[in-house]
């Protein structure tokens, strides 16, 4: 997955999904980022998330996503959203235990 940049937007969404730790450390790894932000980030949010992630950045998110950050709820609603219904099997790591 691309990185995601530190952009002023993306600096003031990050706390917001993953809040306890640094925004510029939050976006240091795309992948965990996109994980929390599929479980947390508000629309708005992902609105400003949309502008530098793609459907594809999405997809390769939730495949190394890693387990215990992506509700199944929020899970089958990302899948859904990239085309994937039924919901990956492999990726059942992602859920919580």
């Amino acid at each position: 997955m691309k990185p995601i940049p530190a952009t002023t937007q993306m600096l003031g969404v990050a706390p917001r999904i993953i809040w306890f730790e640094p925004p510029e450390q939050a976006l240091a790894n795309p992948v965990r980022f996109m994980a929390y932000a599929m479980t947390y980030a508000r629309h708005e949010d992902m609105r400003v998330i949309r502008e530098y992630v793609s459907d594809e950045d999405f997809r390769e998110a939730l495949d190394r996503a890693p387990p215990g950050i992506i509700d199944p709820r929020s899970w089958a609603y990302w899948n859904s959203k990239m085309g994937r219904y039924p919901p990956a099997t492999v990726a059942k790591t992602a859920f919580w235990r």
